[in-house]
């Protein structure tokens, strides 16, 4: 949901380009004594400095009107307010800039305001040549509330560029976010190349938030009949937007694209669906496809009860987004999310709880817990049936929100794609942070600016290939044949003429117990004996799947965004979390494609959870100290034992038997370097991500009562008729 850059502190952007704007109303003038003159600024402070933590962050400062200025490629210039000849603040903001010089040369130190109870430390920069002037186009900002066939109207907000005379196309994002911050510098803050290149952007609220008119449904399903002129969906939506644009904004070329990120990837996906014939390119990003199968609320059956509570209160509390609280405990610090789903219990627990009324998707968790028509209707990927039109998927393997969605997209529209115009580009990113310039995610380091690469490379040149007119110099630079790739531990970009690559070989690697607790070892070669190993998995302690404490998912200071990159040895040594390792590895191992656990496993109770993790643990003499011993997930899933049978119902596990649970694990482009270990682990908690299974077999799980919830022993086997493993995708 939320989007992130890091072209520089953090700070700068959030109040250089972020603040609301105010209207000011004339006041009198009150009696006071002549004004000190300003100084007008030393022309020496002009140049381009660059962070001394981030070799891509870059900020120019120049004199312009007597006035010193600030740009980065991101940033649109900004007067600075003198304060004395070293010190500025951006005007009306709380960022400060001073100049000094020590004996390295001169140095800029940037201080923002206080977060929480600590003031943030000042960013240094250092002076590296001559001032780097950006293109800015002027884009001039309109509203309209236009008209959908059933009468709804919706609200837009357009940027148009008003310094390019020739017919532009339209590239539009629709969102339930809000449109009111969609401003010339908002646009090249989050998408700056595309703001480079000119467009008409589009901006549009969608029905029932922030503007808009009409009721809100949360992925509202795809279930318009077109030929009715009533009967509307986010497909009919878009269509209708699409119309009207074209006749109503001067200056466009009669083509349209669409992009969007998680929500509003789910809606760029939309624009595919029976399209507007002016639809000629959609780049839907981390889209939620199935919400139920795989996405936000729901994977394999398993709930996930903190995203869920928190996503749903933010969204469906009113028509703009509302804040989530998990109070303060008796000393006045923030309660701690594991703590608070704990002491609730069950998610009908959570709602009753909780000071709203039952919220319209909370009810259709606890009504709807299994995969029926009311999530299938919302499931996009049913719908993809052709290649409509040119579509850029992309994903990140560290996506905790929605890793699904985009490969389920890709592979649904595969076979159709006759015309090779679907394209997939995967990274080792969090929820959206293609957007960042960073060159690491946590402690995974990328060497590069990956998500700059990609927006330059691949986004920019395949909007412009298919929505600009001729001629243009990107226009012919859009070449992605396929897929692209970014295979950490080597650190380099991949292209393949389809994912998985055809050079990639699914083969098992085996866990063998070790007849006990604990685990045991990992092996290219199945057993030859009858082996088993064992933990009791306790609902009232649950694994914690992020370090606590858990704070509310979109919260200041949560740490929901980079967890899945944690180290997991702070739970390793849990003896409800049974672990496989293999010799360390004499020489590289790469592997490219998707992995599939496939164990047997046995339960005392009638129902459970199996949680598979596949893990690079780094050697304790790694070169990076930050590094060493730690344990990566390269891959990580969940699986509900009661839809073992198939989805659309629940059924008991009959207690102690032996069951085999094969799903998968998700797509992976990584080499596991010579001197690191391949570590696989299972466990039956992950919590508060997932509600608790109370292991014992109840109707309607979302109601487990709390006599419901038992510890109970679960056993995974590895012999010749129950050969656990985890098929690993090498390449040779």
């Amino acid at each position: 949901m939320l989007r992130t850059r890091t072209a520089f502190a953090a700070f700068v952007l959030a109040f250089a380009v972020s603040a609301p704007q105010v209207a000011l109303r004339a006041q009198p003038a009150p009696q006071a004594a002549a004004p000190v003159p300003t100084p007008v600024p030393d022309s020496s402070l002009a140049g381009q400095y660059k962070s001394t933590d981030d070799p891509d962050a870059l900020l120019s400062f120049y004199i312009e009107d007597g006035h010193l200025t600030v740009e980065s490629f991101d940033m649109v210039p900004e007067e600075l307010k003198t304060v004395s000849s070293t010190d500025f603040d951006l005007t009306g903001r709380k960022a400060k800039f001073h100049f000094a010089g020590d004996e390295n040369g001169e140095y800029l130190s940037i201080s923002g305001p206080s977060s929480g109870s600590s003031p943030n430390p000042p960013a240094v920069f250092r002076r590296i040549g001559p001032p780097v002037h950006h293109l800015f186009h002027d884009y001039v900002r309109t509203e309209a509330m236009i008209p959908m066939r059933d009468g709804v109207k919706l609200h837009i907000v357009l940027l148009k560029p008003a310094d390019i005379a020739t017919p532009l196309p339209f590239l539009i994002q629709r969102t339930p976010y809000g449109c009111d911050g969609a401003s010339r510098a908002w646009f090249f803050r989050a998408r700056p190349e595309l703001a480079r290149d000119g467009y008409l952007y589009v901006c549009g609220d969608i029905r029932g938030r922030f503007k808009s008119e009409g009721q809100f449904v949360m992925s509202r399903p795809m279930v318009a009949d077109h030929k009715d002129p009533k009967s509307i969906d986010e497909s009919t939506d878009t269509y209708d937007t699409v119309a009207w644009l074209l006749k109503n904004v001067p200056g466009n070329n009669g083509r349209a694209g669409f992009v969007g990120t998680s929500y509003p990837g789910f809606l760029a996906m939309a624009a595919g669906i029976d399209p507007h014939p002016a639809v000629k390119a959609i780049s839907p990003q981390a889209p939620m496809i199935d919400v139920w199968m795989g996405d936000d609320f729901f994977h394999n059956g398993a709930f996930r009860q903190s995203y869920g509570y928190d996503y749903v209160y933010m969204m469906e509390s009113s028509k703009e987004d509302t804040d989530v609280s998990y109070g303060k405990d008796a000393d006045g610090k923030p309660v701690d999310g594991y703590d608070y789903f704990l002491k609730r219990g069950s998610f009908a627990q959570d709602v009753k709880q909780s000071d709203k009324p039952v919220l319209p998707t909370w009810k259709l968790f606890l009504d709807h817990p299994a995969y029926d028509s009311y999530w299938s209707s919302r499931g996009v990927e049913h719908w993809l049936t052709r290649v409509t039109v040119p579509t850029l998927s992309v994903g990140g393997y560290y996506d905790q929100e929605d890793m699904w969605g985009p490969q389920e997209e890709y592979e649904k529209l595969e076979p159709h794609d006759t015309s090779h115009e679907n394209f997939l580009v995967l990274g080792p990113w969090r929820h959206g942070s293609w957007s960042s310039d960073a060159r690491h995610l946590g402690n995974l380091q990328y060497g590069e600016p990956i998500g700059k690469e990609f927006r330059e490379q691949i986004e920019a040149k395949f909007f412009a290939h298919y929505l600009k007119d001729a001629p243009d110099e990107n226009k012919a630079g859009f070449d992605l044949e396929d897929t692209a790739s970014f295979e950490t531990g080597s650190n380099v970009w991949k292209r393949y003429r389809h994912f998985p690559p055809t050079d990639s070989k699914l083969t098992p690697l085996y866990l063998i117990g070790n007849n006990g607790e604990g685990g045991g070892e990992l092996s290219w070669s199945e057993s030859s004996s009858l082996a088993k190993t064992s933990y009791v998995s306790d609902p009232a302690n649950p694994v914690p799947y992020r370090h606590r404490p858990i704070q509310p998912t979109y919260s200041e200071g949560s740490q929901w965004y980079n967890w899945l990159t944690e180290d997991q040895r702070f739970v390793t040594g849990r003896k409800d979390v049974a672990v496989w390792k293999l010799p360390v590895l004499t020489k590289d191992l790469t592997v490219t494609g998707e992995v599939i656990a496939d164990i047997f496993a046995s339960t005392t109770g009638t129902d459970g959870d199996l949680v598979v993790k596949l893990i690079d643990q780094y050697p304790d003499g790694d070169s990076d100290p930050a590094m060493r011993g730690y344990q990566l997930m390269t891959n990580a899933e969940i699986f509900r034992g009661r839809y073992l049978d198939g989805f659309g119902k629940a059924h008991a596990i009959k207690a102690n038997s032996i069951r085999e649970y094969k799903f998968s694990l998700h797509d992976v482009d990584h080499v596991f370097k010579a001197g690191h270990t391949i570590v696989v682990e299972v466990q039956s908690t992950w919590f508060p991500l997932y509600d608790r299974n109370p292991q014992t077999f109840v109707r309607n799980i979302m109601t487990a009562k709390p006599k419901d919830y038992k510890a109970e022993t679960i056993t995974v086997y590895s012999d010749t008729r129950h050969e656990s493993n985890i098929e690993i995708p090498l390449v040779n």
